[in-house]
């Protein structure tokens, strides 16, 4: 299916976590900050877009992946809100097939839990480069005071209003100034480790500018060799457009994952399809639904071509030729 936006203005991610990580509420404030819903949904009211069944609200959980798409300074992101209950592992692990990158939400106070760890390993076995995202900063343990950007070398600080869109951008209080040098430094080092150029440029003492940093961070992460760590609270409104923009400036594009195989029907050799409207459609069918409106809803990734309605398709599951009778997005439960 052919997008107005230009692929490599495009991020197919994933958000996953433990259970009470706060995964959908990082979701639900994703989604308000880049406009695509004017009021907040919250988890413990039952009022979140993403967990729409009503066993999801009735006791708080994701039980079902759901995906929706909006918009942040021009990039469209394709979400996939996933389960963090262990009970839900193959839902994780059916949209980790098709995702190109994914935020890892974590729990300040509980920290590192069995589910983060699974999901860890899933995203390591598809090849999944992603974000962490330290969630709950506001909790008692977590001694949150605030926000500092060791690439800016900036602090930010959030409005006291009930929606946190407004922030301020602020010098670093003077007592985590050694502290931000040395983090700061420590960053610098990993990425000359990982980059032979930006080394050069580094022990050379040649000034090294902010954006030249974010392409250092952006080529390590797409090869999966460190992972960006972001934090907030996404309950109070802090953190999210932050994470917003690292995902733009850090996941990769589908023009810049590994090319899919597969295998010819015909023949059984190898072929591999790129990311191009040009190629062959191939794609990839990763959920199945039945609605009480539109009967059979099939979840597709197109990886190569072009998909439209009313087109015929092979099925090399079964062995047969389908036609495409109706295309829709998907917005949680809405159809579009």
């Amino acid at each position: 299916m052919l997008n107005s936006v230009e692929l490599a203005q495009v991020r197919n991610i994933g958000i996953m976590a433990h259970i009470d990580a706060g995964k959908t509420t990082v979701t639900e404030r994703i989604l308000y900050y880049s406009g695509r819903v004017h009021k907040m949904g919250e988890v413990h009211e039952g009022t979140a877009t993403m967990d729409w069944m009503p066993q999801e609200r009735e006791r708080g959980i994701t039980i079902s992946s759901a995906v929706t798409s909006s918009f942040w300074k021009g990039y469209q992101i394709n979400i996939i809100d996933t389960p963090g209950h262990v009970d839900f592992t193959v839902e994780v692990e059916r949209s980790l097939r098709v995702l190109d990158g994914a935020i890892v939400t974590f729990c300040a106070v509980s920290g590192v839990e069995p589910q983060t760890e699974t999901v860890w390993h899933q995203a390591d076995r598809y090849h999944v480069p992603r974000i962490a995202f330290i969630n709950k900063m506001d909790r008692v343990g977590a001694n949150f005071q605030g926000i500092i950007d060791i690439i800016n070398m900036k602090a930010y600080s959030y409005a006291f209003d009930s929606q946190g869109i407004n922030y301020c951008v602020e010098e670093i209080p003077g007592e985590y100034k050694k502290i931000a040098e040395k983090a700061q430094k420590n960053m610098m080092d990993i990425l000359a480790e990982e980059d032979e150029l930006f080394m050069e440029e580094y022990l050379y003492g040649k000034e090294i500018g902010v954006d030249r940093i974010y392409q250092a961070i952006r080529q390590a992460t797409i090869k999966n060799r460190i992972v960006p760590v972001l934090c907030g609270s996404a309950l109070k409104n802090k953190g999210i457009q932050l994470l917003l923009d690292a995902v733009n400036r850090y996941l990769p594009s589908p023009l810049e994952v590994l090319p899919v195989k597969g295998e010819n029907p015909d023949s059984g050799e190898e072929v591999i399809r790129k990311t191009d409207v040009n190629e062959p459609l191939s794609a990839l069918v990763f959920k199945v639904t039945t609605d009480p409106f539109f009967g059979r809803l099939c979840f597709i990734r197109v990886y190569s071509g072009v998909l439209k309605e009313g087109s015929y398709i092979y099925n090399s599951t079964q062995n047969i030729k389908e036609r495409i009778n109706r295309l829709v997005k998907i917005h949680a439960d809405h159809k579009e």
